[in-house]
């Protein structure tokens, strides 16, 4: 058994997933070192988080033991992917929910085929709200994740789970999704990096859709560069996939290391749903427009054009069908329907409105959505990149967002938070949750770069600038690796 000293713990805590790999690549660690620290630092620390709901150890050793890619450029990196829709054959796949409970992963998706190749290893699954449908992370079958940096307070969801043990150092990076900020939003509150690629970027294969593109995988990181080369590793449609962005000339590696010329860069501090902002989040949205106007680019002030309240319940009328029909879709895997008993009350709420919806309603809601999209588009053509803030307030209290809601309509409207968030995932543009700013009282606030589709290049490149000139890697929850 591996010995797990303190300057393997130092290392370890020290080092990116890009610095973990070239470790092993040259024979300064091995992956079995590595694995171990990472299940010693899960045992030590996830009790006071909670967010790691399955811990893979049995499963990461025999990956090791089989041997890594010796040339992956994460060769032997810890892993942990998001308990909802990926699918790591063997794993568990609940999608945090009781009815699914007991249930593993069949086969590999792509995006997991790719994951393995690019060296890492599998040591657990991070913990997600029922379904995803929350922006934050208590589902009822595994419990609340607490935010690293505030124990009160939520660390945001759906991807709670990655950012929280990615900002605590359980591993340097975690896969995240985002349906309507996933990815963004818990990059935001927990102090990590959190890139929502273009639509078709990443392939959801074998799934031949999801919310008509608003569905997207990626991951939270602690660096630009783990975020591009993990970028880099999962990148690319499948031949029929139903969007297909612009292929880069270069690695978005190669692409992150390069400074960008002037561009031209708009931000806002006005939530386009007429909803209040906290003063700390302006400040920050504020702040890192004087730094990007500093370094040579040309900023101004310009509130989104989109009418965001009349935008979202459009969305939300049209994701509950798609939610139906996946749950129609999983019966026979699970072996029965799903009955109200199964599912949280937001959850069914979700179901039934689903199924109640005509095909024509359904059409209409598409057919608005795919024209608000190139409205959205249009207003932000002329900048480069667009600043707002990641969320319009603080993290939340633990319970501020309940999924025991029977009101559908009810729930939806308290995400008002993340009003600069679903936007995106309407659009396809590439949106990108940077932590540029903390609270007086000491909680991460994520600034939101967002650039035109297919440009995931730009923001990585603006987002490096800003890593070297606002630093955030050595901030560190207390109490934390």
């Amino acid at each position: 058994m591996t010995t797990v000293t303190d300057d393997l713990l130092r290392t370890y805590r020290d080092s990116d997933a890009m610095g973990l790999g070239a470790l092993v690549r040259r024979g300064e660690v091995t992956a079995a070192e590595l694995l171990e620290t990472a299940l010693a630092v899960i045992e030590r620390e996830n009790p006071k988080l909670n967010a790691v709901i399955h811990r893979l150890d049995d499963m990461a050793r025999a990956q090791v033991a089989n041997g890594v890619p010796p040339a992956a450029p994460f060769a032997g990196v810890p892993f942990l992917l998001k308990e909802l829709a990926s699918m790591w054959q063997g794993a568990p796949l609940t999608n945090s929910c009781t009815w699914m409970r007991g249930l593993r992963a069949p086969a590999d998706s792509e995006a997991t085929r790719r994951i393995k190749a690019a060296g890492f290893v599998l040591v657990g699954k991070s913990n997600a709200p029922e379904n995803g449908w929350a922006i934050t992370t208590e589902p009822r079958l595994y419990g609340a994740t607490r935010n690293p940096w505030r124990d009160d307070v939520t660390p945001g969801g759906s991807s709670g789970g990655s950012a929280a043990a990615v900002a605590a150092g359980f591993v340097p990076l975690a896969e995240a999704s985002d349906g309507a900020g996933s990815i963004r939003v818990p990059a935001s509150c927990c102090g990590v990096v959190g890139l929502k690629p273009s639509r078709g970027r990443v392939t959801l294969a074998p799934f031949g859709d999801y919310w008509y593109g608003g569905a997207y995988f990626l991951c939270v990181s602690r660096t630009v560069r783990d975020t591009a080369a993990y970028l880099d590793a999962l990148a690319g449609a499948l031949p029929g996939d139903p969007y297909t962005p612009p292929t880069p000339a270069s690695p978005f590696l190669d692409l992150a290391a390069r400074a960008p010329s002037r561009l031209r860069i708009g931000f806002t501090v006005t939530p386009p749903d007429g909803s209040s902002i906290d003063p700390a989040v302006a400040e920050g949205v504020r702040r890192t427009a004087q730094v990007l106007e500093r370094l040579g680019h040309d900023v101004e002030e310009h509130d989104m054009a989109l009418d965001a309240a009349s935008a979202w319940r459009t969305y939300t009328r049209m994701t509950p069908v798609e939610s139906a029909a996946m749950f129609d879709a999983l019966a026979p895997l699970v072996g029965r329907p799903v009955t109200q008993a199964d599912v949280e009350p937001v959850t069914w709420a979700i179901i039934e409105r689903g199924r109640a919806l005509s095909g024509v309603q359904h059409a209409m809601d598409v057919a608005a959505l795919r024209v608000l999209s190139r409205e959205i588009a249009a207003d932000l053509q002329p900048y480069d990149v667009f600043l707002t803030p990641t969320l319009t307030q603080k993290p939340r209290p633990l319970g501020y967002w309940n999924m025991n809601e029977t009101d559908l309509d009810r729930y939806n409207a308290k995400w008002t938070d993340a009003v600069f968030m679903f936007p995106f995932n309407i659009s396809g543009q590439p949106a990108m949750s940077v932590p540029l700013h903390w609270s007086a009282d000491g909680l991460p606030i994520g600034m939101q770069l967002v650039a035109r589709y297919g440009e995931e290049g730009t923001l990585l490149a603006l987002a490096s600038v800003l890593e070297r000139e606002m630093p955030w890697r050595d901030r560190r929850p207390p109490g934390y690796p």
